[in-house]
């Protein structure tokens, strides 16, 4: 097996920005950006409408420069990582090791789900709303006798269009389980080649890695400035009143995610058998970079240099796990989406029976597989979501709105669930794996 150098190794460029306390930065230019948007937001009457929107616009900027920044490298990066990581094991290990990782991956999918479900069910923030005259068309629309057929049979094309018939087009299309499969596929492919020809494949992939690290570093120069404008425009351009009103059903979201982190803690303690507390307190940095960006991509790097520096965890299991985790195992989107289709239902006055909520999790759980890891991505996803449920999608005009704020926190979960993944499969696996190179090596 050849040696590849571990991702930890080549994040030489982050190094500066965290010594320099960039979360703390970021911190501030949230609490700024919120006090200027507040402040020249039309409602307020301190500035002329005409002037708040163009003003919102220029503040959009270094936000915008940055996810364009960090979605242009988040494919290769991603191919990069998960080829390394593949690289670095054993076929045996890849077996159980890959299969056991999805399995885990679904189960706390599924796990989410049910917390989504059962706050909402109990709390009802979507019945708020319709007391008060709900969305558009309330009432007027139920779920389509036909839908739990239609989803039923689009079972077996969804599962056979899992492998892409041209990888270039889910590239270019941003479909990043595709780019994802395709990749595990060459990945595999690559470890049954014989080590003269897969060495000069494995040099580019590092070398891939390594310009993959330098952008993502100039990208964090932006961070506390984009974080600062997109908080200003984003609260210049939401009626406070809209986002008052919203309040509950934001807090049931809210609510569920710190269910959800507690329920990672849990695992943490009790699988991993680690200090939760400690654990909590030494990933502090890329759960703030997360919450700042809405990114799972954007804090890709960090998080695998957090997994092998403070958390100890081998960097065979972290350039594994993190990539393919930063692109399915969404969590904190499931949760959100199970809560957001909930009290759309309940907002329009429909009743949904036993098999529509069986269904709508099941769908959800797909769903949030294809979730991209971007800003923006849940809401997107969200709308495959109610479409295929028969809930009217009118009232997402509203829940986009309001997604911005919900991103942060649902993506500091999300990768909060990725670095719990990698400090329970590395008890198990990460010995075994530092063994084997070692072996690979001598």
């Amino acid at each position: 097996m050849l040696e590849i150098r571990p991702l930890n190794n080549l994040s030489v460029h982050l190094d500066h920005l965290i010594k320099g306390r960039l979360w703390l930065k970021v911190i501030i230019g949230l609490i700024l950006g919120a006090g200027l948007g507040i402040l020249i937001n039309p409602s307020a009457g301190l500035v002329p409408e005409n002037f708040s929107l163009s003003l919102a616009n220029w503040l959009d900027l270094p936000g915008q420069i940055f996810m364009r920044l960090v979605q242009m490298i988040m494919i290769p990066l991603i191919f990069a990582s998960i080829i390394s990581g593949i690289v670095s094991n054993t076929s045996e290990n890849l077996k159980t090791f890959g299969l056991r990782l999805l399995l885990y991956f679904v189960f706390t999918t599924a796990v989410a789900i049910i917390i989504g479900l059962a706050i909402t069910l109990i709390m009802k923030p979507g019945q708020y709303i319709f007391d008060m005259g709900g969305f558009p068309n309330s009432g007027a629309e139920q779920i389509k006798p036909d839908a739990p057929n239609n989803l039923l049979e689009n079972i077996p094309n969804a599962i056979s269009n899992l492998i892409p018939n041209n990888p270039l087009e889910s590239i270019l299309t941003g479909e990043m389980l595709g780019v994802v499969i395709f990749t595990l596929i060459i990945g595999v492919a690559v470890t049954q080649l014989n080590k003269d020809t897969a060495r000069p494949v494995i040099r580019f992939i590092e070398a891939i890695q390594k310009i993959c690290m330098i952008v993502v570093s100039w990208a964090m120069r932006l961070v506390p400035y984009a974080v600062f404008g997109l908080m200003a425009a984003l609260l210049s351009r939401i009626g406070l009143e809209i986002f008052l009103g919203l309040g509950f059903y934001m807090g049931v979201v809210i609510l569920g995610l710190i269910l959800l982190m507690v329920f990672y803690l849990i695992l943490v303690f009790a699988v991993a058998q680690k200090n939760p507390f400690k654990f909590f307190n030494l990933i502090r940095e890329p759960q703030l970079l997360a919450f700042s960006t809405a990114s799972s991509a954007a804090v890709m790097p960090v998080s695998m240099k957090t997994a092998d520096e403070k958390l100890g965890v081998s960097s065979n299991i972290s350039d594994f796990v993190i990539p393919i985790g930063a692109t399915i195992n969404m969590d904190g989107t499931a949760l959100f989406q199970c809560v957001t289709t909930l009290f759309m239902a309940q907002a329009y006055g429909i009743e949904l029976s036993i098999i529509n909520l069986v269904l709508i999790t099941a769908t959800v759980v797909a769903a949030s597989i294809g979730t991209p890891a971007i800003p923006g991505g849940g809401v997107i996803i969200l709308a495959s979501v109610l479409q295929s449920t028969g809930i009217p999608i009118d009232g997402l005009i509203v829940i986009i709105g309001m997604d911005r704020i919900l991103g942060m926190f649902r993506t500091a979960v999300n990768v909060t669930g990725d670095l719990t993944a990698c400090v329970i499969f590395n008890k198990y696996y990460g010995k075994k794996l530092n063994d084997k190179t070692i072996t690979n090596k001598q």
